[in-house]
């Protein structure tokens, strides 16, 4: 690792610990984080690599925003998530963004059967799916069985979800 890749990795991680703790704190990622961020990349980018750099950079963006655009759409997350994956995108690129993705993807859903758990839910959706998977063998038609519970469910912080999966992803190597 270069001088170079290692200032990309340590602006990554200081953007990446902002977004996290400014979501765990406020319920938000702002845009005066997100969209710098992905300045910042593509000027990184076209510096270093020219007309390549450029189409490199906006490649991740685009991905990193498409990945997350139709949870976003269908309000499992806020736009600000979908935001901060762009940027990530941004710095890493559409091969990246795409591991950081993964990674972030299995971290969500550790992080979101904890939560479950710990707020009392687990235990019901569980018996609520078993019963229309059986439901479902017997008669052949799935029908779907709505929650008991009324009132709010846990929110995800998922900036904190994306800065780990995503340094998870950059320190085995797989994202640069």
């Amino acid at each position: 690792m270069n001088i170079i890749e290692l200032a990309l990795i340590l602006f990554l991680t200081s953007v990446l610990i902002m977004a996290a703790v400014y979501d765990i704190r406020f319920k938000k990622i702002p845009n005066l984080l997100t969209y710098p961020t992905a300045g910042a990349a593509i000027a990184y980018h076209t510096v270093l690599h020219g007309y390549g750099g450029l189409l490199f950079s906006m490649e991740g963006i685009g991905l990193g925003i498409a990945i997350l655009i139709f949870p976003y759409l269908m309000g499992g997350m806020g736009a600000g998530d979908v935001k901060l994956m762009g940027a990530v995108g941004g710095l890493l690129g559409p091969k990246g963004v795409f591991t950081a993705f993964l990674f972030t993807a299995i971290i969500g859903g550790i992080y979101s059967l904890v939560l479950l758990f710990f707020h009392g839910y687990l235990k019901e959706i569980l018996k609520r799916y078993a019963t229309m998977l059986k439901t479902g063998i017997f008669t052949r038609h799935i029908i779907f069985i709505s929650s008991d519970k009324k009132g709010t469910k846990p929110r995800l912080r998922y900036g904190a979800v994306i800065a780990f999966g995503t340094l998870i992803s950059v320190l085995i190597g797989n994202a640069l």
